[in-house]
């Protein structure tokens, strides 16, 4: 018998609900062809847009289908011209973070044979890594809370052992799996601060105690500034990193250049009992309603929560079907006949999408 998942559902801002929809068909599909699962889709409206109308970014009902849902998927929040009182974008999907303890913002970093990157990559190097970004505290503490004077600003940067180990036993933990299944060596980098600012050398530290829990894997240090250097120069070295909310906002963006643009970056972040699946990238509204985004990064989000779920509730099926879109993805990005503008091509949404369905034989 199948086993059937409730999914939340932020449709989002600008082209948000646009990339949405060819997502939860997809889903839909791999769903009804594999007999083992099965979707039920609950909307959570929520964003810039019903601000706008309503006077609120999330609204209880909303957060209460997140709570009691399987999992969440999130599309592109926010509009440029809307805005709290205190001059901040609306920002959802960080309320969701803190609301649920979302700490651990995974971020895959991959180029595969042929498809196009910046960079000019070493023969036999490919890039294949994972970001983990802490994302409910760090320098995002104070969100909305931050302190202006005359003459002055402050930001509350926090870092607590709590959520510290909890972050970190998760990058172990997937150090552990991606060297299982191939993917890297078994290194975990903590990138920090730590030469500088005391809540760095706290966070190090809790970094260490856990490495000592791990000798089989492979555990070091960099500073952040060095971290980007690096990923310019040698982003085939890394396996797993891991840093505060900050540095990892910034980074993430970084990598997402090392793939050709945001329009390639998944994103997920995960708690205890809850995972939010989303792009990385914005709402774009200059494109809205035209039929030209990208859809790749929310099917590949769609990817990660198929690859979550499945290994949460031990479905193989699930995981195989999200390694196959992702591979599909893939597939399209390496061909290069079906991309969007933003990737350099002239493929429309709907042409994008439908050269996925297509190389996962549901067309």
């Amino acid at each position: 018998m199948a086993r059937n998942f409730d999914i939340a559902v932020f449709h989002g801002d600008g082209i948000g609900p646009e990339i949405m929809a060819p997502s939860l068909d997809i889903l839909s599909d791999l769903a009804a062809r594999s007999g083992a699962y099965g979707f039920a889709f609950k909307d959570a409206p929520a964003g810039a847009a019903h601000y706008a109308r309503t006077g609120q970014s999330l609204p209880e009902t909303s957060l209460r289908t997140a709570r009691d849902a399987d999992a969440i998927l999130l599309s592109a929040m926010g509009l440029p011209h809307v805005r709290y009182p205190d001059g901040t974008e609306i920002s959802p999907q960080i309320e969701l973070r803190k609301a649920l303890t979302l700490f651990a913002g995974v971020r895959p970093v991959t180029v595969r044979p042929g498809q196009p990157t910046p960079l000019k990559l070493p023969e036999g190097k490919q890039i294949d890594f994972v970001l983990v970004r802490e994302s409910t505290e760090g320098l995002f503490f104070s969100q909305g809370a931050g302190e202006v004077q005359e003459g002055e600003a402050r930001e509350t940067l926090r870092i607590t052992r709590d959520i510290s180990e909890k972050l970190f036993r998760f990058t172990f933990d997937l150090a552990q799996q991606r060297r299982a299944n191939g993917d890297g060596p078994g290194r975990v980098t903590c990138v920090d601060k730590a030469n500088v600012f005391r809540a760095f050398a706290f966070f190090r530290e809790i970094f260490d105690a856990e490495a000592a829990r791990h000798p089989d894997l492979s555990a070091d240090h960099a500073y952040v500034d060095a971290t980007a250097l690096w990923m310019v120069q040698k982003p085939w070295a890394f396996d797993v990193l891991v840093t505060e909310n900050m540095f990892g906002d910034i980074l993430s963006d970084l990598g997402a250049g090392l793939m050709g643009g945001l329009g390639l970056a998944p994103s997920a972040d995960i708690g205890l009992e809850h995972a939010v699946f989303q792009p990385c990238h914005g709402s774009a509204p200059d494109i809205a309603g035209q039929g030209i985004a990208n859809p790749f990064a929310m099917i590949l989000s769609a990817a990660m929560m198929l690859d979550w779920l499945g290994t949460r509730h031990d479905l193989p099926q699930m995981q195989s079907d999200g390694r196959a879109l992702r591979a599909a993805v893939d597939a399209v990005v390496a061909r290069g006949d079906q991309l969007t503008r933003d990737l350099g091509g002239s493929a429309t949404l709907a042409e994008a999408s439908a050269a996925v369905r297509g190389a996962l034989g549901l067309a």
